[in-house]
C-alpha cells in the first residue's frame, strides 16, 4: 500500500502528466489536492485553490456569454415574432381589396421595418386590370416566368421559395426608380390559387444585412403562407 511519503508510481506520474487537464476537470481530485494542501505548503506545492478559481471563472465566464447569447436570439426572436402577427392583423383589418393591397406598402411596411414592399403578379394580358392600376405602385405585374428568373437572378433551375440575399447597385428595377438604395431583399413565392399563375412578395431593405441567407426563414414563410391565404379569399 503506497504511504503519503512513497513516491507517486512512474506510470501514473506520466499519465497525469500527459493528461493534467483530466485532474482539473474532476472535482473529486480537486478537493482530495486541495485538502492535502493544508498543511504547511512545501515549495513544490501550487496553490490548488488558486488553479481552481481561475477554471470555475473561466467556466463562469463561457456560460454567460452563452447564457446573453441565448437571450438575445430569444428576444429576436419574440421580437419578429410580434412583428409578424401585427403584420397580419393589419392585413385581416381590411374590408376592400384595394386597401388590403396598399396595406401592403402602408403598414405592413411600418411594422416589419423594411423600406419597401411589392406584390409581383405574373400576367398573359398586355396590361394590367383597371383594379391593378388604381392600386399603385404597390403591385407590378410581370410577364410569365418573371418570378422564376427573377429568384434565380437568370440562371434558371429549380428555385426555392422564399430567397433572402443582399444585392448590388442597380441590380434590380423591381422597386422603381432610383432603386440603387436597396441593400438586401426577401422574395417570397407565393401560390395565389389553382389555374392562376405564381405570385411574389419582394421585401426591400436599405440594410445590406437585413436579409442575408444566414438568417432563418420561419417567421417569413409564415407570414407568406397567411399571405397567401387571405389572397385567395379575396380572388376567389
Amino acid at each position: 500500500m503506497q504511504t503519503e511519503q512513497d513516491p507517486i508510481e512512474p506510470a501514473l506520474r506520466q499519465r497525469l502528466l500527459e493528461q493534467p487537464g483530466a485532474v482539473l476537470d474532476d472535482d473529486d481530485l480537486m478537493r482530495a489536492l486541495i485538502a492535502a494542501g493544508q498543511g504547511p505548503r512545501r515549495a513544490n506545492v501550487v496553490d490548488l485553490r488558486g488553479v481552481a478559481m481561475d477554471r470555475l471563472e473561466t467556466r463562469l465566464s463561457r456560460l454567460e456569454e452563452t447564457h446573453q447569447t441565448v437571450i438575445a436570439a430569444a428576444y429576436e426572436n419574440l421580437t419578429g415574432t410580434k412583428q409578424v402577427h401585427r403584420a397580419i392583423l393589419a392585413l385581416i383589418e381590411q374590408t376592400d381589396f384595394e386597401d388590403f393591397i396598399r396595406a401592403l406598402g402602408t403598414d405592413v411596411t411600418d411594422i416589419l421595418r423594411v423600406s419597401t414592399v411589392r406584390l409581383v403578379l405574373e400576367s398573359s394580358a398586355e396590361t394590367a386590370s383597371e383594379a391593378l392600376e388604381r392600386i399603385g405602385e404597390v403591385v407590378r405585374v410581370a410577364e410569365p416566368g418573371f418570378i422564376d428568373d427573377y429568384l434565380s437572378r437568370g440562371r434558371g433551375g429549380e428555385t426555392k421559395p422564399i430567397v433572402l440575399r443582399q444585392t448590388r447597385p442597380g441590380e434590380t428595377g423591381l422597386y422603381g426608380g432610383g432603386s440603387d438604395w436597396v441593400a438586401s431583399e426577401a422574395c417570397l413565392r407565393l401560390d395565389i390559387g389553382q389555374g392562376r399563375f405564381p405570385a411574389m412578395l419582394a421585401l426591400a431593405s436599405d440594410d445590406p444585412y437585413h436579409f442575408t441567407p444566414s438568417h432563418g426563414i420561419e417567421l417569413l414563410g409564415f407570414f407568406g403562407a397567411m399571405f397567401e391565404q387571405l389572397m385567395r379569399r379575396w380572388l376567389a
